[in-house]
C-alpha cells in the first residue's frame, strides 16, 4: 500500500506492519501448526526472513500477501523436517454427562483432523475456507493450477468430514 506525498512514495514501515498485521499472521499460523509456541516461531521465522528487503517488499505495493506466502513455504518447509515426537494415544474415559465443554471439544477435533491432513491439503482448505481467498487466488499463493486447489481442497474437506462427523475415524463414541 503506497502512499503518494508531495511525489514521494511512502511505504509502510516493518514495525508497523508487525504491528498491524501479526495477529492476523499468528492465527493464520496457529491454524497451520496447531501450536500456539511454533506458531510464533512461525511467523518470527518468516519476519526475519522478509525484514531485510521490507523496502523492496512494501515498495511493490501490499506487502501482505508477500509475507503470507513466506509463510506458507516455510510452514511447508518445517512440515517436510519436522520430528513427530511421541502422541498421546490412550483417550479419556466417558463420564457419562452432558459436557459443558463440547464446543470447545469439537473445535479440537476439528483442530486435531485439520493437522491430520496431508500439508498442502490443509494449506488450500485454510486458504479457501478461513483466509475467503478464491480458488485462483490460492492456486496464485501456493503456484499450482487452480484444479489442484480444487481437488486438493476437496479432498480435504472431505476428509475433515470423515475425521469430525459422529461416527467418524476421531470420534470418541
Amino acid at each position: 500500500m503506497s502512499l503518494e506525498t508531495e511525489g514521494l512514495a511512502l511505504t509502510p514501515s516493518f514495525d508497523g506492519y508487525v504491528r498491524d498485521r501479526s495477529a492476523a499472521l499468528l492465527r493464520l499460523a496457529f491454524l497451520l501448526t496447531g501450536d500456539r509456541h511454533l506458531a510464533e516461531d512461525l511467523v518470527q521465522t518468516s519476519l526475519v526472513k522478509v525484514m531485510d528487503r521490507w523496502q523492496e517488499i512494501a515498495g511493490k505495493g501490499d506487502p501482505h500477501a508477500y509475507v503470507r506466502k513466506v509463510l506458507l513455504h516455510t510452514a511447508l518447509g518445517w512440515r517436510r523436517r519436522r520430528w513427530r515426537g511421541e502422541e498421546p494415544s490412550d483417550r479419556l474415559p466417558d463420564t457419562g454427562t452432558p459436557d459443558p465443554t463440547a464446543v470447545v471439544d469439537s473445535r479440537e477435533r476439528l483442530r486435531r483432523a485439520l493437522l491430520s491432513l496431508p500439508p498442502r491439503q490443509r494449506v488450500a482448505v485454510v486458504l479457501r475456507h478461513y483466509e475467503d481467498l478464491s480458488e485462483a487466488q490460492v492456486a496464485l499463493e501456493l503456484g499450482c493450477s487452480v484444479g489442484t486447489v480444487k481437488s486438493q481442497t476437496a479432498r480435504g474437506l472431505e476428509r475433515l468430514r470423515a475425521l469430525v462427523t459422529p461416527g467418524g475415524i476421531d470420534d470418541p463414541r
